[in-house]
């Protein structure tokens, strides 16, 4: 089977992380995030990850050569010679060029990428209905759980307080999907004029979305 190393691309609260995870599963590729490796990187004690460490110890962004670095070398391990699915990853223009020649490199076939496309009322709407538990952490949503703010987590066998982080409210999103635009959404057109890119609609549940995002990979993996 041809390998599958597939990009997936949308604004924050698309629902990329909830696809890479169905994929992952679907193929039996790795699911990679930058958050993920860059903590796998620490965990493990690497080179790369004790000075990404420096910089998160400090509360710092951890550069993007770094991150290039990081990344890089997760996908020369041997469990994503078959493809894998990268979360978050690349998010400017010149990480996607640095990914470009690592797969150069590494003699990898072409990437699959896909964007999900979901309205900036809809993406508002997700993200400013998530409610945190203060004491498992879960995530539930005030539209699909029926969870209000102060209440009480729906898990049976936790009674922790729900609570709605400040960068999902209505304003704080806005402002992450304008930056979304001016430093990731060039990302598709570099992808596009690449005949790499292709668009698939982000809305409605996980399990209706999935169905065309497979079509794609299998289309053209």
């Amino acid at each position: 089977m041809a390998e599958q190393n597939i990009v997936l691309l949308g604004a924050p609260g698309a629902g990329k992380g909830t696809q890479a995870k169905m994929l992952s599963d679907e193929l039996g590729v790795p699911h990679i995030s930058t958050g993920d490796i860059l903590r796998d990187a620490v965990a493990e004690g690497t080179e790369l990850g004790a000075e990404a460490k420096g910089y998160m110890d400090r509360g710092e962004l951890v550069p993007d050569d770094l991150v290039i670095a990081i990344a890089c070398e997760r996908l020369a391990q041997p469990d994503c010679r078959p493809g894998f699915v990268l979360d978050g990853f690349p998010r400017t223009v010149p990480q996607a060029e640095a990914l470009g020649e690592a797969m150069d490199d590494l003699d990898r076939e072409d990437l699959i990428v896909i964007n999900l496309v979901v309205p900036e009322d809809e993406i508002v709407r997700r993200l400013s209905g998530r409610r945190l538990c203060r004491k498992c952490e879960g995530i539930f949503h005030i539209d699909w759980e029926g969870v209000e703010d102060g209440g009480t987590c729906p898990k049976p066998d936790c009674d922790g307080e729900l609570y709605q982080r400040s960068d999902d409210r209505p304003e704080a999103i806005r402002e992450r999907l304008e930056v979304y635009r001016s430093q990731t959404e060039p990302l598709i057109d570099y992808y596009r004029g690449r005949g790499t890119l292709v668009d698939v609609s982000g809305e409605g549940n996980p399990e209706e979305i999935i169905g065309p995002v497979l079509d794609v990979v299998r289309n053209r993996g």
